[in-house]
């Protein structure tokens, strides 16, 4: 663990993740703070810079990966580790691009960011690669029909009008094991 404590953002929308994963930053000994916007973790990066942003991609109103830039502009040597549950190949190399260190897929738990921070921190670290393989197109579908059923609160109906399929082939897709990447 890094010898002072890290000031970290957890940028995040969806309350309950965000909550959940500062709580257990805290327990690590991290001074975690969470930010319900990318506006909101705007204003505090203004006011105390910090070691580490932890950052959703998709959220409302500002996105992940325009804060990105503007974190960057502010101090180039925080570190910013991008969080999404819509991991692909394009959205992986477009944060890096912009300037994120690193990009985990959702749900990181605390010890899978505490392990990236400390990466980040090691004088040989490189900048986090793209994946070498890219998902399965089955898989890509599987994992969208999980974040929209999400989305829709669980709600399988409304799910299925958003994604234009009848409720009945959704069920069947969801009843199936989800697909190796």
């Amino acid at each position: 663990m890094p010898e002072k404590m890290p000031l970290v953002y957890v940028v995040d929308d969806d309350e309950v993740f965000r909550n959940r994963l500062a709580r257990a930053l805290r327990q690590r000994h991290w001074n975690a703070q969470p930010a319900a916007s990318a506006e909101e973790a705007w204003a505090l990066a203004r006011q105390q810079t910090p070691d580490l942003v932890l950052l959703d991609l998709r959220m409302p109103g500002m996105g992940g990966l325009e804060l990105i830039e503007k974190l960057r502009a502010l101090d180039a040597t925080m570190k910013i580790i991008m969080l999404t549950g819509y991991g692909s190949i394009p959205t992986t190399i477009t944060a890096l691009k912009r300037g994120a260190d690193d990009y985990l897929s959702k749900p990181a738990d605390a010890d899978q960011i505490v392990a990236a921070y400390e990466r980040l921190l090691a004088p040989e670290a490189q900048p986090a690669e793209p994946p070498a393989e890219a998902p399965s197109l089955a898989r890509v579908e599987w994992e969208h029909m999980q974040r929209v059923i999400h989305d829709c609160g669980g709600n399988i109906s409304q799910a299925a009008r958003v994604l234009g399929i009848h409720r009945r082939s959704l069920q069947r897709k969801l009843s199936k094991y989800p697909p190796p990447r």
